[in-house]
């Protein structure tokens, strides 16, 4: 008995062949997300990390102009048309720009 408990003890202090795997599972992974980064930061995009509001225009004023809104963690894409949308409303305010650049806004009276 003495022979089968030693040769049990040597299988347990082997290692598991699958732990090197694993490992490798965790590089490609590191790696993944490093280059998601590294794109992310060659295409200006850093933003879309974080968690402030941000609203990207791609190609403006062309027929296939897009708006990408990010609010928070929610994500939104709008992609332009030539319908046009008419509606009724009232003034609510009117904003103005000073010779210095600041911005003034002032509302309407109800």
């Amino acid at each position: 008995m003495r022979f089968m408990k030693s040769r049990i003890e040597a299988f347990e202090d082997e290692d598991d062949p699958l732990s090197g795997v694993a490992n490798l599972f965790d590089v490609a992974m590191i790696f993944a997300v490093g280059l998601l980064v590294v794109t992310m930061m060659h295409f200006s995009l850093t933003e879309l990390l974080t968690t402030e509001d941000v609203t990207i225009v791609k190609n403006p004023g062309e027929e296939k102009m897009e708006v990408v809104i990010k609010n928070g963690t929610e994500i939104e894409r709008l992609n332009m048309t030539e319908e046009t949308v008419t509606t009724r409303g009232r003034k609510i305010a009117t904003l103005y720009t000073t010779p210095e650049g600041a911005t003034v806004y002032v509302e309407e009276e109800r």
